[in-house]
């Protein structure tokens, strides 16, 4: 079937996700048929660089033989088993491999199916360790401006982005909201040690005010992905364990995003050593390859809901397709691949390479500031360098962006005016550098255009 008849029956019957649908009926949209590599192949067979490595979860690249060969071979075996009062191989191995490589003090493995919903365990796991151990008080959760967590209720929470969440805010419960070290638009400059040091000493006033009645904070370590791609200085989670562990409240880290090799490290928190108490990971757990989620934590945290049976300090919490045999077997391989490949080592030139490569954005008469952590990256489009004037909503240019590096063979994704960028770990030098000429000749052509 050709693209046209399939994208008549696309906008007969379907409803994308995070997609204005009327936009939809008119946009010039690829059909994905299949992949090789870091390349997606719509079904006319145009070949685009995956820029953003199908929404931040794909590692190696696609179709990759050994995660290929591990599905392949436990869809022989079961594709699917409850893992409600059973349990299976593929579930136990990866658990031991995930606590093998996890922050040192993270040893316990709770599966569930998305990052939202990672999260969202993290949440009541924490709210319930509290009151378990008798300090029912401590209901509240703190967490930064700008943050996203994920979609569900208890992750929109915690969430900040007031574009996605203001709708829902009569449905969530209250927060209390740490400004997020943005120094690109920090109201009293730039400079990196600043900007954390009033933003940590807005957060110890926080904790300081409201800290018998937290239960846990919540971060995005290193880079608020869906906020567009905002970094914090070095020296800032640490920062933040500290004053946690000095004002008694527990630590969640969401790594969703940045796990899995995406900041340079396999997971963000190794950047400055740090143990959260509970941490959220998905997207690259499985390479790419299938829904598959984990939330970490400590044996302590695990202790204070053991007990009788008539007790009922039993976490209840748990879905239809909690680790899925499949979803973990290829994990597995993208684990095994991980080491066998050493990823982390190889991807460490192509880090430099985006680094001196992005430089040259800055030349561009609307790219006001560039952000990257690892292969995590974020290019902000503003109308006026001089006073950071964002582009208007109606303008649409990182729309307008996107549309440009798909016709010059690339798939881009934007965050409202901020460009991302967020390549396979497994994308070639060369290949990298073409995924750069295309953004900057897309971004060049989109805001020429503007004016």
């Amino acid at each position: 079937m050709n693209s046209k008849k399939l994208i008549a029956k696309d906008r007969k019957y379907l409803w994308h996700p995070f997609t204005q649908m009327r936009d939809w009926q008119t946009e010039e949209v690829p059909v994905i048929e299949r992949a090789d590599g870091c390349y997606l192949i719509d079904v006319e067979g145009k070949r685009y660089l995956d820029g953003v490595s199908s929404l931040w979860c794909n590692v190696h690249g696609h179709r990759v033989k050994e995660i290929d060969r591990a599905v392949k071979k436990q869809l022989g075996k079961i594709a699917h088993s409850t893992f409600l009062g059973l349990t299976h191989p593929p579930g136990i191995e990866l658990a031991e491999k995930l606590v093998a490589i996890a922050p040192r003090g993270l040893c316990r493995v709770f599966y569930s199916d998305s990052g939202s919903e990672a999260v969202e365990i993290a949440i009541k796991m924490a709210y319930q360790y509290w009151q378990q151990r008798g300090q029912p008080q401590k209901k509240k959760f703190a967490k930064l401006t700008n943050a996203y967590h994920g979609d569900t209720i208890g992750s929109v929470s915690v969430g900040g982005i007031d574009l996605f969440h203001r709708v829902y805010k009569p449905l969530l419960f209250g927060t209390l909201a740490i400004p997020s070290p943005y120094r690109y638009r920090w109201p009293t400059g730039s400079d990196p040690e600043r900007v954390k040091e009033e933003s940590l000493k807005a957060m110890e006033n926080v904790f300081k005010k409201h800290h018998k009645e937290i239960a846990a904070f919540v971060m995005e370590p290193l880079m608020q992905g869906a906020a567009g791609m905002i970094d914090q200085p070095e020296g800032y989670i640490s920062r933040a364990r500290q004053l946690t562990k000095k004002y008694n409240m527990l630590l969640i880290f969401d790594e969703v995003a940045t796990g899995f090799g995406r900041t340079g490290k396999m997971f963000a928190a190794e950047h400055e050593r740090v143990t959260p108490d509970l941490m959220a990971v998905a997207k690259g757990i499985t390479g790419g390859y299938l829904p598959l989620a984990a939330t970490l934590t400590t044996e302590e945290i695990y202790n204070a809901f053991l007990g009788k049976h008539d007790e009922f300090r039993t976490f209840f919490h748990g879905h239809t397709y909690t680790a899925n045999p499949l979803a973990c077997a290829a994990a597995i391989a993208n684990l095994e691949l991980f080491k066998k490949g050493k990823t982390l080592k190889r991807l460490q030139p192509k880090i430099k390479l985006l680094r001196e490569g992005l430089q040259g954005f800055y030349g561009l008469k609307n790219v006001g500031d560039v952000r990257q952590a690892g292969a995590m990256i974020g290019i902000e489009l503003v109308r006026d360098k001089g006073t950071k004037e964002p582009f208007e909503a109606r303008e649409k240019i990182g729309v307008r962006v996107i549309e440009r590096a798909r016709k010059k063979g690339a798939i881009l994704r934007p965050l409202g005016s901020v460009i991302v960028l967020m390549p396979p770990l497994g994308m070639s030098e060369k290949e990298i550098g073409r995924l750069l000429d295309i953004t900057y000749g897309s971004i060049e052509e989109a805001t020429n255009e503007i004016g």
